[in-house]
């Protein structure tokens, strides 16, 4: 317990404290300084995210990093099973990554700012139309350079294994003919969300070699590749 208290103590202080910082840097992101903000904010987060996993006690072993362009745009594409596999890909992706967020999370105060400076989307999949556009800005923004974090499984697991991906999940992937890399994670179900407390647990984080969506032909793009990246992360997740 007295762990789960310290991780939270850390969580709502430095989301205070940094507030004034993001503040300064949403200002600059507006002005154009999207360059600097990306290398700035990796580093943020990579700090942020060392210092909780430090705090948690779990033991993490990494493969594959290499595997992970340094420039160009990127789509990291990984199961999902807790909330914790952000904190784990934010300190290991060794890039500044942002993620699609369901747009409930653009009215939670903070969050959605620091959701917004790591260059992540707010999409309303009621709305096709408001989520095309989404979209497409974010097609725009790997095709620039960007690395976003995709989880296909478009929920998080729980603990159920790997779940079958949701269709167009790799939208953003096949539009802009971003590098995938698929991503497996093992064990990050029982940080927190087994007991909902903080658990010292052993993780494995394995970072596939990665698959270029432009050598692919566009007819076998919407479910070839989906099953590709599924059986990829899968026999990952079983090794």
């Amino acid at each position: 317990m007295l762990r789960t208290i310290i991780c939270i103590v850390y969580l709502i202080v430095t989301f205070l404290a940094l507030t004034p910082l993001g503040v300064i840097v949403f200002l600059l992101k507006l002005l154009g300084l999207h360059g600097f903000i990306a290398i700035f904010m990796r580093y943020v987060a990579q700090s942020w995210s060392v210092m909780m996993i430090a705090l948690s006690g779990c033991t993490v072993t990494v493969s594959g990093t290499e595997n992970i362009p340094r420039k160009g745009g990127v789509c990291i594409v990984s199961n999902h099973s807790s909330i914790f596999d952000i904190v784990l890909l934010m300190r290991y992706a060794g890039r500044s990554i942002g993620f699609v967020a369901k747009k409930e999370l653009v009215f939670v105060p903070l969050l959605n700012m620091w959701i917004y400076l790591l260059g992540g989307m707010f999409i309303d999949r009621k709305n096709p139309r408001k989520a095309i556009k989404k979209f497409d800005a974010g097609v725009a923004r790997i095709k620039a350079g960007a690395a976003m974090l995709i989880f296909p499984e478009g929920h998080r697991s729980r603990g159920q294994g790997l779940l079958p991906f949701h269709p167009g999940s790799l939208k953003l992937a096949t539009q802009s003919e971003a590098v995938i890399i698929p991503v497996a994670i093992t064990g990050s179900h029982d940080v927190f969300e087994k007991n909902y407390r903080i658990n010292p647990v052993p993780l494995r984080i394995v970072f596939c070699p990665p698959i270029n969506t432009a050598d692919i032909p566009a007819t076998d793009r919407k479910l070839a590749l989906s099953d590709q990246i599924y059986a990829v992360i899968k026999a990952a997740l079983e090794n």
